[in-house]
């Protein structure tokens, strides 16, 4: 763990004891690991890259607590967090011009063959994913995975609604148009 979030997490023992609420946002937090992690998993496509994010998600989170304004929806709140660090890696990576990518998932060789298969539908649907856009991968991480309407979403984001949808259909089309083509190439094998 960093020091910044062991010393965030200090202060926020030391915060507590003044203030019950801390405990309460604390709880929250903790609360909302499992889906900050799988919407994390869903914008990097790798389970080491998203416990990064979310570990820089709640860093940051517990640092800012001050700045979550009550009678608002904590976990818009925390997805704008991770999507906003994300991004500013996205950029660096950019900057630096890293690849992240990560080599194909390896297989157990005593799966049932229907797991196999399982697998490797998941991995294709994953890749596909993993080359949309950024602002249609989090939109549809969001609505899909996440189960937000299109106006939370939309908060999340920082776009209107209509942008929200219109993201999401272009998502949804160039997932269905990767599959289809991946389908149809392993059907007539060259």
């Amino acid at each position: 763990m960093s020091s910044h979030w062991i010393e965030a997490k200090a202060q926020g023992g030391a915060d507590r004891r003044a203030d019950p609420a801390d405990g309460e946002f604390d709880d929250r937090l903790i609360a909302m690991l499992p889906r900050l992690r799988r919407f994390a998993r869903g914008l990097t496509g790798t389970a080491a890259e998203a416990d990064d994010l979310v570990q820089a998600a709640c860093e940051r989170a517990l640092t800012r607590r001050h700045q979550f304004e009550a009678g608002t929806r904590f976990d818009s709140w925390l997805f704008r967090i991770v999507q906003t660090i994300w991004i500013d890696q996205l950029r660096a990576r950019q900057v630096r011009k890293e690849d992240g990518e990560v080599g194909d998932e390896q297989l157990g060789s005593d799966a049932p063959v229907r797991r196999i298969e399982a697998r490797l539908a998941l991995s294709e649907v994953r890749r596909a994913i993993e080359r949309l856009p950024p602002d249609q991968r989090t939109v549809l991480m969001l609505v899909t995975v996440e189960g937000l309407s299109y106006r939370e979403a939309a908060a999340v984001v920082g776009v209107p609604v209509g942008t929200v949808m219109s993201r999401l259909a272009r998502a949804r089309i160039a997932l269905h148009q990767a599959l289809a083509r991946r389908s149809t190439a392993n059907a007539h094998p060259q």
